[in-house]
């Protein structure tokens, strides 16, 4: 299964120099289109979106993961930014519905 990193040119080209594929996405919309559409291929295990463009996507990321398994979307702090604390609990309730 591949492994995407979806994000911007920083950030992806990090990815890039570890062998990992990358699409690179300047504006959340863009980064959304993409792991929309990554999302529909079967050969996609992993798709990793810089934290800088997922952060306004979160609540539709949500959506995404809670109709699809796989591929597993993970949010990665980008380069030069602040991490932030996602709360997994949360999310997972979300998903559930709980």
């Amino acid at each position: 299964m591949r492994v995407i990193a979806v994000g911007t040119r920083s950030f992806v080209s990090g990815f890039r120099l570890a062998g990992v594929e990358g699409v690179e996405a300047v504006t959340p919309d863009e980064a959304l289109k993409t792991v929309e559409s990554l999302m529909g291929d079967k050969n996609t295990g992993l798709i990793m979106v810089g934290g800088d463009v997922a952060e306004p996507l979160r609540s539709r990321l949500t959506e995404l993961r809670s109709k699809k398994p796989v591929p597993l979307i993970y949010e990665v702090p980008a380069p030069g930014s602040k991490a932030v604390k996602i709360e997994y609990r949360t999310m997972l309730r979300q998903i559930l519905g709980v």
